[in-house]
């Protein structure tokens, strides 16, 4: 079972070019296209930040505290590509958070890695800053380099996700995301559901597996996504509408 640095790299050199996340914010007009390329070195440059900057290591545990956006799944690829463990709640070595959950966070900050996403356009940092000891991803995540070479990568046994007491080791998740049932091989899977949810990383990691790509829509309004499914030519939508 392969894990998620072997999937994503065979991508890279199966198609590169091609589009793997679309993301769109109906509340404030957003789109952002991620090719498989774009987003292998979004996540190099994240896996360099936990580990060279954050001193994050192989089966350690990242909370990751995001509201749907293109973020989610670079900061999950990150995790798995440095062998950390996703998880939805507490306990957590360190936190990845939006701005309506810092202040929830903020406070731990002085005791492990908390890494705050403004969710503004290109990813850019706070326009007002983030509090003592927090680390501004749209400051730090610029300065890394555009690709990872793990000293100590993951095997395909490392935990990549937990919740519920529930864990899914990598080469699980990628082999049931090979075997899922969202879209077919090559579709296109428009969604509006979180990817870092655990009950939903499946629209994620099935696209990935299966040589599809994702339509992710925040802040949906439901008259507009038939038209974007139409505009994306999405095979799939889930959840599915009735």
């Amino acid at each position: 079972m392969p894990t998620f640095p072997a999937v994503l790299d065979s991508l890279l050199r199966r198609d590169a070019g091609r589009p793997l996340i679309t993301f769109y914010d109906h509340a404030s007009g957003e789109r952002v296209e991620l090719s498989v390329t774009t987003y292998a070195n979004w996540v190099a440059k994240v896996a360099s930040l936990l580990v060279e900057e954050c001193d994050l290591e192989r089966g350690q545990r990242l909370l990751v505290d995001l509201p749907p956006h293109w973020l989610g799944p670079v900061f999950l690829g990150a995790a798995w590509t440095v062998g950390l463990t996703v998880v939805a709640t507490e306990p957590a070595d360190a936190v990845v958070c939006g701005p309506a959950t810092l202040a929830d966070h903020a406070g731990s900050a002085a005791q492990r890695p908390v890494l705050a996403c403004s969710l503004r356009p290109l990813g850019v940092r706070f326009a007002e800053g983030v509090p003592d000891h927090v680390r501004d991803v749209g400051v730090e995540v610029w300065s890394q380099p555009d690709s990872f070479i793990s000293y100590d990568p993951p095997s395909e046994a490392d935990p990549a996700i937990e919740a519920a007491g529930v864990s899914l080791t990598q080469g699980e998740l990628m082999a049931t995301a090979a075997a899922g049932s969202l879209l077919t091989d090559g579709g296109r899977l428009l969604t509006v559901a979180n990817p870092t949810s655990p009950s939903a990383v499946a629209t994620f990691t099935e696209p990935l597996a299966r040589g599809g790509s994702m339509v992710l829509v925040a802040h949906a309004d439901p008259d507009r996504l038939e038209a974007i499914a139409a505009a994306e030519r999405a095979s799939a939508v889930y959840p599915a509408r009735s």
